[in-house]
């Protein structure tokens, strides 16, 4: 649950930069909510967050 809280966090302040800065649309940054919402209803959901948690793990078992 923690990952996908800092990830949608994390997308949420991109958009927003992008947004500021002129190099995303609010109908894209909206198409593009739109499509996460309706893809989390699929049944790639699962094959997805999967993925994002081993990404996730991945990146935190790193040590620099």
């Amino acid at each position: 649950m923690a990952v996908s809280i800092s990830v949608v966090v994390l997308l949420l302040v991109l958009a927003v930069i992008f947004l500021r800065n002129g190099g995303l649309k609010f109908t894209h940054a909206l198409v593009c909510a739109l499509l996460g919402f309706f893809l989390a209803g699929t049944s790639m959901a699962p094959t997805i967050h999967n993925g994002v948690a081993a990404t996730a793990n991945v990146v935190s078992s790193l040590r620099p």
